[in-house]
Order: structure tokens, then sequence, then C-alpha cells
């Protein structure tokens, strides 16, 4: 019979929400052993045992999660997202993100690892910093790193690095050992999610498409009342994360996703300077600037040009 958990409880819409403080108190939800550093761990998913009561369970982490998984039948939320591990693919998750696991019985075990740590784990090493220049922890379970089978091998070789040096015991050289280790995972894996934004083309042009009329159906009407549109905005109509869309944009177009939102207000203060007998403050109050004279600097920021003299530039 399981084990009640002993775990810090909330409730979100009436859900249990588990709270993992500790590397130790993850292997206890896995129903593994206690772990051999009390900063970091190595998981072999074929040896988790959930040991919860609820097929549906919730928990908030203050631990790094980088996961490596192939064959899993359950569902992972992140967010609002849900995702069917039926391929080989990973996924990052930072410390105080929400995760819902929906565990499903299952005839095939599933493989991989789960590499968990501790930010204490990397305190006052180069990773501390560079680690939040990684957009992918931000990243929605939907949005996860499919990767090649060429890949697989290379993520699988790099985790059985770290499985030699976490079972060889901790002396003075396992915390800056590992941590190279994990660097190097990283930044294949920057170079693999950037290969995903090119071979997956269909449906990062689909989400372009839909990014262009999204911006569109904002732009129409008046924006006085709404403002301009922010990135976040057009992530969620988008169904993606906001650090996936800046990614995706900027490796497709080269450009930011503000850029983009600004050249859309361009293109419709241009239109309406030529086109309509709107004064430059009405046009301003329309794009959904507050005050015309931020409009008439940012436009000339844009053009070299006052919107006066670009309109006068049509008579």
């Amino acid at each position: 019979m399981r084990q009640p958990l002993n775990y810090n409880l909330e409730f979100m819409n009436n859900r249990k929400l588990y709270t993992i403080n500790t590397v130790a108190e993850f292997h206890k939800i896995c129903g593994l052993p206690k772990p051999q550093h009390p900063l970091v761990s190595l998981v072999d998913y074929s040896l988790v045992d959930y040991q919860i009561e609820e097929s549906e369970i919730s928990w908030v982490q203050n631990l790094y999660f980088i996961g490596f998984k192939r064959d899993i039948q359950g569902k992972l939320h992140y967010g609002q997202s849900p995702y069917d591990f039926d391929e080989g693919l990973m996924s990052f998750i930072a410390p105080r993100q929400v995760v819902k696991m929906i565990i499903s019985k299952q005839d095939v075990k599933p493989s991989g690892f789960l590499l968990a740590f501790h930010p204490d784990f990397i305190w006052k090493t180069p990773l501390a910093k560079t680690i939040q220049e990684y957009d992918f922890f931000g990243y929605e379970v939907n949005e996860a790193l499919f990767l090649s089978q060429r890949e697989e091998e290379t993520m699988l070789e790099l985790f059985k690095g770290i499985e030699k040096e976490y079972q060889a015991g901790i002396d003075q050289f396992t915390q800056p050992i590992i941590v190279s280790q994990i660097a190097v995972i990283l930044n294949y894996c920057e170079r693999f999610y950037q290969r995903q934004f090119v071979s997956r083309k269909k449906s990062n042009h689909h989400i372009l498409e839909k990014f262009e009329l999204v911006l569109e159906e904002y732009f129409t009407g008046n924006l006085l009342d709404k403002g301009l549109p922010t990135a976040n905005f057009i992530a969620n109509e988008l169904h993606i994360s906001t650090n996936y869309l800046g990614s995706l944009l900027k490796s497709l177009t080269g450009k930011s996703t503000q850029y983009h939102i600004q050249e859309k207000l361009l293109e419709k203060a241009k239109e309406k300077l030529s086109s309509s007998s709107l004064t430059v403050s009405e046009i301003a109050f329309e794009l959904g600037f507050e005050h015309s004279q931020s409009f008439s600097k940012f436009f000339k920021m844009k053009t070299a040009l006052s919107p006066l003299a670009f309109r006068n530039s049509f008579n």
C-alpha cells in the first residue's frame, strides 16, 4: 500500500497542488530510493512509480527539470497545453512553474531520463547566469524539442555520461563535472531547437500566417481603449508561449516580436496618413497612443520623417 505523502499542499481549482522543494521529495513522489546527491538526480523513467492515489496530480517544484522521454503514454500539461508523450522528445521546466500530470496505466514501460537539480547546485558557477538565457525553459510542453534519431543518440550519450558520474560517488569534483555536462546538454538543445524551427516549416509558417492575421485583426478599428498589442497577447491568441513565439520569429525572420508589432503599427500609420483626412492627433489616438507627440517621435524614428512631412509627400 502506498504511503501518504507529507508535502505542502495548496488547492488550485479545487485540486491538490503539491509543492516539491527538494530532490529527495521528488524521489519520494516517484517511488524511488533516496538520491545519491542532495541537490541533483538523474532518474531512469523505467523505474518511476508515482506514489499518489490520484490519477491526476499538479505540482509546483523549486527545481530545474530536463526531460528526455520516450514511450510515455500519459499526458503532461504545462500551463494550459496538453501533450501526448508517444514519441521521443525533450522538455524543460524551470523552478516555480506549475506542472500537471495525468497518470495512466500502460503496458509499455516509459524510457529515458529526467535530470532534476536544485538552483543551489549551480550556484556560483557560470551556468547559474547562462541558464537564464535559454528561452526553452519558458516553452510549453506542446513546444517541446522533437529529436531525430541521430540527436537522440547524442542526448543518450550525454545523459549516460552524467549517469556514470552521478553513480561514481560524491567528491569535490562531482559538482563541477556534472554542471559542465548540463551546460553541454543545454548547448546541444539550443542547436537542435534552431534545427527544429527550420525543419518544421509547415507548422511554423502556419503560425506565421496566423500571427499576421492576429495583428491585422487587432489593428482593425480604434486602439485607444485597448492600447497597442503585446507579445504576450499575441502568443496567447496563437496558443503558444511568448518565449517560443519570440524564438520562432527570430529564427525565421531575424526580427523580434516587438519589431513585427511596430512594423504593423507603422504600416497602419502610413495608410491613415496617406489615405485619410484625419489629423495627426486623431491618427495617434486611433493607433493607441495617449499623446500625439509620442506617435510623432515613433514615426520619425522609423522613417526619418515627421507624420506631416510624410503626408505632404503625397500631395
